[in-house]
């Protein structure tokens, strides 16, 4: 038995955004914004002007509480049901898109996607990645459907910070890197195949595109080399990890669980250390030391993190407990072969070695 759900419509041009209200008018008349202070601040005049063209009512614009916790959910579920929320718009990152979608969830309501940065899928996929109270990671929650549309505005994605993009690149590309190291040995099906396939198509499009996206977002101007990187971030990466039967994820979020595990490095971004992760996953794979080193070149060129010292000056007991918390979650184990805190060491201090010389 095999099912799937992808988003209804994905619209990714300059001006998206302002397609708003026509999007939502055939879900419901009271329309609740969830997001972030920041990405609320970004849209609101053109949000609400388009909700207004489409004589809907503003049910509440609303931050979506720094976390998705399953207290924070259950918190703003709560006040959607007494605002007669209809329909929910996620708007800003992945932890806000996935606190709106959950809340959606909770409620039995629709939810619109609008990402105002491109830091990881979230705004494609069916699942919503849960935090502790304290900001280390919990789970992922599955979700009865992907979000009914995602409105990719390429403008303001352009105008946001570049780290954010840098971190969508290191997420995106452990779709091909993580999917290629866990399907290593085992029967593939037509499904697995499509994600693998798409996943290939991520690493693609980043490594042709990735450093002209880069150069959009430094100029803060969207550009086609941008929106091919976006289209990898948002789409490809999403059917990728929708699409596939079994785990996709592996080492290089193993690791960014690893990190996240230390106040220090946790709230440095998904993306941000999965990226790093990949390298440290290509490592413990003992892939030939040029094939490395050309993974380390295209992370240079996406801004992605490729040493220690871009992530955070972290002392050696750090690191063992980073490298601890990196070999025992349940991401790790999905690599085919037994990996243990000291290998993770080992690749990271390879890694170090590796890196110094670009």
């Amino acid at each position: 038995m095999y099912s799937f759900s992808l988003p209804a419509q994905v619209a990714r041009y300059d001006g998206a955004l302002d397609t708003v209200g026509e999007v939502c008018r055939p879900l419901g008349q009271r329309v609740l914004v969830i997001g972030g202070h920041t990405a609320i601040e970004v849209v609101r005049e053109r949000l609400l002007a388009s909700l207004a063209r489409a004589e809907l009512t503003l049910a509440g614009l609303d931050w979506y509480g720094g976390l998705c916790s399953p207290e924070i959910v259950a918190g703003q579920a709560a006040k959607a049901r007494e605002l007669g929320a209809e329909v929910i718009i996620a708007v800003g990152g992945g932890k806000a898109i996935d606190t709106a979608k959950s809340v959606a969830k909770a409620c039995g309501v629709p939810v619109v996607a609008i990402p105002t940065i491109a830091a990881t899928c979230a705004a494609f996929s069916t699942v919503s990645a849960t935090y502790r109270p304290d900001g280390s990671f919990l789970a992922l929650e599955q979700l009865p459907a992907a979000p009914v549309a995602v409105l990719i505005d390429s403008g303001v994605i352009a105008r946001a910070p570049l780290r954010w993009l840098a971190a969508g690149m290191g997420d995106t590309l452990a779709k091909w890197y993580e999917i290629r190291a866990v399907s290593a040995g085992r029967e593939v099906d037509g499904p697995t195949l499509a994600a693998q396939m798409n996943g290939r198509l991520c690493y693609d499009l980043i490594e042709r595109f990735g450093a002209g996206a880069v150069a959009a977002v430094k100029a803060g101007t969207a550009s086609p080399a941008l929106e091919a990187v976006l289209d990898s971030i948002f789409a490809y990466a999403g059917m990728t990890s929708i699409m596939g039967v079994g785990a996709h994820s592996a080492a290089a979020h193993g690791v960014y669980i690893g990190f996240a595990s230390l106040e220090k490095t946790r709230e440095l971004g998904h993306g941000f250390l999965v990226g790093y992760g990949n390298l440290v996953l290509l490592v413990l794979e003992k892939r030939p030391d040029a094939e490395i080193i050309e993974a380390i070149h295209l992370a240079r060129a996406c801004s992605v993190p490729y040493q220690l010292s871009h992530i955070a000056q972290l002392s050696r007991e750090e690191l063992q407990q980073i490298a601890r918390a990196s070999a025992g979650n349940s991401e790790m184990a999905h690599m085919p072969f037994p990996v243990s805190a000291a290998d993770v060491l080992v690749a990271m201090d390879r890694l170090e070695v590796l890196g110094a010389g670009i």
